[in-house]
């Protein structure tokens, strides 16, 4: 119960993100739930071994790069998802950027589950 209320809030998150940032588009709450669900399995699989791979680069930018990573984790989570579209890399980082601050804020207010 607890993985549908994070992927319902995920979702949520998505659809309020593409509202806020120009060039990200969710097109209804399908696309958000298939959205935050191919961003969770993304995120699970290919994120850490693009993150071991730029390591040299994550170094010399101070961690800046990994913004870079993460806005190309979404982007591969909008070409898979149809209805879920990213028009442009600067709306990727702005768009990762404000989903994973909105994403920390909502899961730190919610309460601990036993």
């Amino acid at each position: 119960m607890e993985f549908l209320l994070h992927l319902f809030l995920s979702g949520a998150l998505l659809l309020v993100v593409a509202r806020i940032i120009p060039g990200m588009e969710v097109e209804g709450w399908l696309a958000a739930i298939l959205g935050a669900l191919v961003l969770g399995i993304v995120n699970a699989i290919v994120r850490p071994v693009a993150v071991v791979l730029t390591i040299p680069l994550t170094i010399v930018t101070l961690g800046l790069f990994l913004f870079v990573v993460n806005a190309l984790m979404l982007k591969l989570a909008a070409g898979v998802v149809p209805g879920f579209r990213i028009l442009g890399f600067l709306p990727a980082i702005l768009g990762s950027i404000l989903f994973s601050l909105m994403n920390m804020l909502l899961f730190a207010l919610l309460p601990e589950s036993s």
